[in-house]
């Protein structure tokens, strides 16, 4: 028996088949010689928990009675893991060998409770992708922004940002977590859905006294877009609501009431942004989210913090950044605006 720590690999799927063929086979072909896969699947009609069940025998099958989306999907698989630590891999990602070795390692300091690799776009692999690049961080009104990837500017990889390094939130297409740190702070959120909800589970695990943490060295390809493209109104109004829902439940009431109206301000004008390009739908969700998130808000009144003890890590504005300052990469951002600089 290895004497290596044990790692549960839950994917998730929904009518998903061909992306199950494409990358599945590179997940099975892990060399990590303690390692279980477990497939979740959220109800598929398309044959995915048959096809998994004929090919890939090892692979532990666990059958949801509906779509559970990612959340829910992920945390009634996790009962089935039996790993020290797991792993959420999304199932449009396609994997190198050795790609858990370092990992693994980086989780051997007891004070790691999440740790992602580098993820790179499936179809141009010398170019960082989108959902995770290098290791997240928010700026001071929750917007999220990575190495390698600042709103649309995706960088070559040309190894700036092969350090591995603390950050803020490790991407959830890709994410191995330490079991006993999960089962301390609790799991997805299920009311997030999908989108945003690894940074709430990044930021309750700073809360708890864990450090989140990138290892380039492992590397993954994905795909993206498996569960709703980019520019998708749906994916605009989760990622606008769930933020709000991820800002309101981890600032204290005082820091919420000062952040609140920032926040506002620069929602309006993505909003305006998108009417003025001719999608209004996409404003359109901007406005649903923020109904919506007032409306879901109140399920944290009794658990949020009196008193902020992890603050967003930046302290400038992201979009203001990007937009006004033309700093479109994360070596463009001053170093002063990071907390610890």
């Amino acid at each position: 028996m290895s004497s290596l720590p044990r790692v549960s690999i839950v994917i998730v799927t929904w009518n998903a088949l061909p992306l199950l063929q494409e990358c599945l086979p590179s997940v099975v072909a892990t060399d990590y010689p303690n390692v279980e896969i477990i497939l979740a699947d959220n109800a598929s009609m398309d044959g995915s928990a048959a096809y998994v069940a004929a090919e890939y025998p090892d692979v532990v099958l666990v059958r949801h009675p509906e779509n559970g989306l990612f959340c829910r999907g992920n945390n009634l698989a996790l009962p089935h893991a039996t790993g020290d630590y797991v792993v959420l891999l999304n199932n449009d990602v396609e994997v190198e060998p050795d790609w858990l070795h370092p990992l693994v390692r980086e989780m051997e300091a007891d004070d790691v409770g999440a740790v992602q690799p580098k993820l790179l776009q499936y179809d141009e692999r010398d170019r960082f992708e989108y959902a995770g690049a290098c290791g997240g961080f928010i700026d001071r009104i929750g917007y999220p922004f990575t190495r390698g990837r600042v709103f649309d500017t995706m960088e070559p990889d040309r190894g700036q940002y092969d350090d591995a390094r603390d950050v803020f939130w490790a991407t959830g297409a890709a994410l191995m977590l330490r079991r006993s740190a999960l089962d301390e702070v609790g799991a997805l959120d299920e009311q997030f859905e999908m989108h945003m909800e690894e940074i709430d589970l990044c930021w309750r695990l700073h809360r708890a006294g864990y450090r989140v943490r990138v290892a380039p060295e492992s590397v993954v390809y994905h795909i993206g877009g498996g569960s709703l493209p980019k520019g998708n109104p749906r994916k605009t109004y989760y990622n606008f609501r769930n933020s709000l829902l991820m800002l309101y439940k981890n600032l204290s009431p005082s820091d919420w009431r000062r952040v609140f109206p920032q926040r506002i301000a620069m929602d309006g004008a993505a909003a305006v942004r998108a009417i003025a390009t001719g999608n209004v739908e996409e404003a359109q969700a901007i406005l649903r989210a923020y109904r919506d998130a007032h409306r879901m808000k109140a399920v944290y009144d009794d658990v949020r913090p009196t008193s902020t003890t992890v603050r967003p890590p930046y302290r400038g504005l992201i979009a203001a950044d990007y937009f006004l300052r033309r700093r479109t990469t994360f070596g463009d951002l001053p170093t002063t605006s990071f907390d610890g600089a």
